[in-house]
């Protein structure tokens, strides 16, 4: 009986510390029903700098629960999404190139066209203007600074 009490009390610490993730199919359609803020966070598979910074938000509960209340979230793998996107009124599609490839849209994300550098924020106020570009690692603090420095928040 004890083992299903503390079982049934851990299970929701780790649903509440989860961040909520959205698809660009869905980001556009749920823009249109409430508009938010949107953070878009462009990583590989392969970037160690991504792997750090993914675990050290993850064990920020208040940076979790900040964006889930008044953001939506992308996480957008560049190399991996091989689904066309609309974003913004444009469509954009995965540029295979061998046994890899990259998408179009994280190249037009990119201020280097050539060889983005990842991590990749991007944060958008609720009418889609950009607010911040960040390259490279992002620690919690610095993003919650930058997200709370948004005005209608």
């Amino acid at each position: 009986m004890k083992s299903i009490s503390l079982f049934l009390v851990i299970i929701p610490l780790f649903c509440l510390s989860q961040l909520r993730t959205i698809s660009f199919a869905d980001w556009e359609t749920k823009q249109q029903q409430e508009p938010r803020p949107t953070v878009i966070h462009v990583y590989t598979d392969w970037c160690p700098v991504c792997k750090i910074e993914q675990f050290k938000m993850n064990k920020d509960r208040q940076l979790l629960e900040f964006i889930n209340d008044k953001f939506y979230f992308i996480p957008f793998e560049a190399e991996k999404m091989t689904e066309t996107i609309r974003f913004q009124g444009r469509t954009f599609r995965y540029l295979p190139n061998g046994n890899s490839g990259i998408h179009e849209l994280a190249l037009t994300l990119s201020r280097n066209k050539s060889r983005p550098v990842y991590p990749l924020w991007i944060i958008l106020d609720k009418n889609q203007n950009l607010i911040e570009y960040h390259e490279g690692i992002f620690l919690p603090e610095e993003l919650k600074k930058k997200l709370l420095e948004i005005p209608g928040l």
